[in-house]
């Protein structure tokens, strides 16, 4: 079953792909402290989204050498 992820768009520079920038909390193994990570993901970009906008981003088959998911829809 493919992930689907909600991430923040912070580029659109390329033709029909976004920059999605994903944030994530996992926890400090020895201190235990919580911990932000973020992950920047290829997407490829049919609604014509901008930048700042909330998406819902789904995992496909591979489009190009680095775009492995797509756009489902616009969140906010």
């Amino acid at each position: 079953m493919p992930q689907i992820r909600v991430g923040k768009v912070i580029g659109t520079k390329m033709q029909k792909t976004i920059i999605v920038e994903i944030m994530g909390v996992t926890k400090h193994p020895l201190y235990k402290k919580q911990i932000k990570r973020t992950t920047r993901l290829k997407v490829h970009d049919e609604l014509g989204v901008k930048v700042g906008q909330k998406v819902k981003i789904q995992e496909t088959r591979p489009i190009s050498k680095d775009v492995h998911f797509k756009t489902l829809e616009v969140v906010s």
